[in-house]
């Protein structure tokens, strides 16, 4: 199942960074954000433990400024990420050492969406000149979201 449908993922990244992006796109797409995803949850296992809780809040996930700014452009873009298809991801995983609360799930979608909206504004940074990511772009995106979250 895919987060976006493949004429919303196109015109999503078209309207967050001016990119065109095909459907060869869509699976690294979704496993970029699920793998973001779980580890904002895991850090949020760490979190909720430190603070004596057994259930991980939203206040728990480590959501930067930057990654805040991203999720309310894409609150402006008005797309809609299918939170059925972030659950069907994460059941994947390794389970959690702790479940998250109604709230926390309820926020994975524009978590997602903001992931996606820094993730296409990072190929722009890498590449001002860019219109359609490539391999080497992804892999250069994907290893600096990996330094950071």
């Amino acid at each position: 199942m895919e987060l976006f449908g493949i004429a919303k993922f196109e015109r999503f990244f078209r309207q967050a960074a001016s990119l065109d992006i095909d459907k060869n796109d869509v699976r690294r797409f979704d496993e970029f954000v699920n793998d973001k995803i779980y580890d904002l949850l895991l850090r949020g296992v760490a979190n909720a433990k430190a603070n004596a809780r057994d259930i991980i809040e939203p206040q728990d996930l480590p959501i930067t400024k930057g990654l805040q700014e991203s999720i309310h452009a894409f609150e402006a873009i008005d797309e809609d990420v299918s939170l059925d298809a972030i659950l069907e991801q994460l059941t994947r995983r390794p389970p959690l050492d702790l479940a998250y609360s109604d709230e926390t799930e309820e926020r994975l979608p524009q978590i997602a969406g903001g992931l996606g909206v820094a993730l296409a504004r990072t190929f722009r940074i890498l590449d001002e000149k860019l219109k359609n990511p490539q391999t080497e772009h992804w892999d250069k995106a994907t290893r600096v979201f990996d330094l950071l979250l």
